[in-house]
């Protein structure tokens, strides 16, 4: 995809998740004398266009090291899968009925199957669907918690889980600490979304 100045082209690449990987992509591109512009974490900026032989050989030479292309397309279904749990998280009860599971939620918005959304979406993103909705919960769970307002089985239920219990065991599996405690430590240490 070219960007507005019309003179660089972006590729999304999955699994790049460290500056390792960063470097990893930049050796790749200089051995293949692919001119680029920069490498970051998830993409790289070439100066322009690239043949469809180059492409599919810097394709081949990411997936030897781990890492690989996204066409457009999967990223943009990614995009929406992201947009949509967190827009169903952040609205608690007023998202949609609280009885509608996750997979018939994703796949009545987007039109595809939940099979295909789950593996496109652990491919691309090196986790579960399931596992990045937990995680966005537990962040929800650690804003409430921090408002006070609510008691752990009122957060709970807000947020889908079976009980309290269930709700402080995924709490400490994802932060490392109870409810109770996180409250005492305060927001000091909630992530912004979009580092979830």
């Amino acid at each position: 995809m070219k960007d507005k100045s019309g003179q660089q082209t972006k590729l999304s690449v999955k699994n790049m998740v460290c500056h390792r990987c960063v470097l990893a992509v930049e050796d790749i591109l200089q051995k293949e004398k692919i001119p680029y512009v920069k490498v970051l974490i998830g993409e790289i900026y070439l100066m322009g266009d690239i043949t469809p032989g180059q492409r599919e050989t810097l394709d081949k030479k990411l997936e030897e090291v781990g890492l690989g292309l996204i066409d457009g397309h999967a990223w943009v279904l990614i995009e929406k899968v992201k947009k949509l749990i967190i827009s169903r998280v952040q609205k608690g009860k007023e998202a949609e009925p609280k009885n509608k599971k996750l997979s018939d939620y994703l796949s009545s918005h987007l039109h595809h199957e939940y099979t295909y959304l789950s593996s496109l979406f652990s491919s691309i993103e090196g986790r579960t669907i399931e596992s990045f909705f937990i995680e966005q919960r537990i962040e929800k769970a650690k804003e409430l918690i921090v408002y006070g307002q609510m008691t752990l089985s009122q957060i709970a239920f807000e947020l889908e889980f079976s009980s309290a219990a269930h709700l402080s065991g995924q709490f400490k599996k994802i932060s490392g600490l109870s409810p109770s405690y996180f409250k005492k430590v305060g927001d000091n240490r909630r992530k912004s979304l979009d580092k979830v």
